[in-house]
């Protein structure tokens, strides 16, 4: 009799047991359902001024072999790189960004026709956009010694763009905040507390001021003596962030 009254009592307990984790669990899942929430969207932008430009140059050459192809690529790399250090560049400064060699065929007969092989080697550098009434200059630099101009971004250091992704998204918040409250308003409520908040888009693009896919070459270089100017202009960056709030 004794074995049989614990083990009524440890089936009672154990059965105690569940109904009251089910009790706190109903529980808790009444108080998420019952709650009313509001959610808002907000974005700001905030105009900033590029610190930085990136100037990137590309090198093609043919032959007809790849071993020719490359040994004449690498003969003006090094001469647009000796010219760009000349410039004031370091030789750390003159990023690799892309090297390839291809064989080309002519597809225009039945069937395909080897033309030879093309190497390619592109090279970028960037520098403070302080120094901007230097990017004419270098440009010419690195043209004249065999290289063709791919493109030149104005662009956002990541601390600056830290800084002002942080503005940005404050001010978003901000944007949301305002628009919960309206929506409260209007129908009769107010906001209770912050149930969430999240970042539902960040938004910034370096502004491209030439880009060799998009335009003639010598667009923007020529044989002449003057300089095509460029400027720098303002980058938006946009920040847009999501909230829920309750309602009381």
């Amino acid at each position: 009799m004794k074995k049989i009254d614990n083990s009524v009592k440890i089936t009672g307990m154990i059965v105690l047991a569940v109904l009251v984790i089910a009790f706190f669990v109903i529980g808790a899942f009444t108080s998420v359902v019952e709650r009313e929430t509001i959610r808002a969207d907000g974005e700001a932008v905030v105009s900033v001024m590029p610190d930085i430009v990136s100037i990137q140059f590309a090198v093609e050459t043919t032959g007809d072999t790849s071993k020719e192809a490359k040994g004449k690529n690498s003969e003006i790399v090094n001469d647009v790189v000796e010219s760009l250090m000349n410039k004031g560049f370091d030789r750390e400064e003159i990023e690799t960004m892309n090297l390839n060699i291809y064989e080309e065929f002519d597809w225009s007969k039945d069937k395909r026709e080897s033309i030879g092989f093309k190497a390619t080697h592109e090279v970028r550098v960037r520098f403070d956009a302080e120094d901007q009434p230097e990017l004419g200059p270098i440009v010419d630099t690195g043209v004249d010694a065999g290289a063709l101009l791919r493109f030149i971004n104005f662009e956002l250091s990541s601390e600056l763009e830290s800084e002002y992704r942080a503005q940005a998204l404050e001010l978003a918040g901000s944007d949301a905040k305002m628009k919960a409250e309206a929506m409260a308003k209007g129908v009769g409520g107010k906001l209770g507390k912050l149930v969430s908040v999240s970042e539902s888009d960040f938004g910034y693009q370096p502004f491209m001021a030439y880009d060799s896919r998009s335009f003639e070459a010598g667009a923007i270089v020529d044989n002449s003596n003057e300089e095509t100017p460029i400027q720098i202009g303002e980058r938006e960056v946009q920040g847009r962030i999501s909230v829920v709030y309750e309602i009381k």
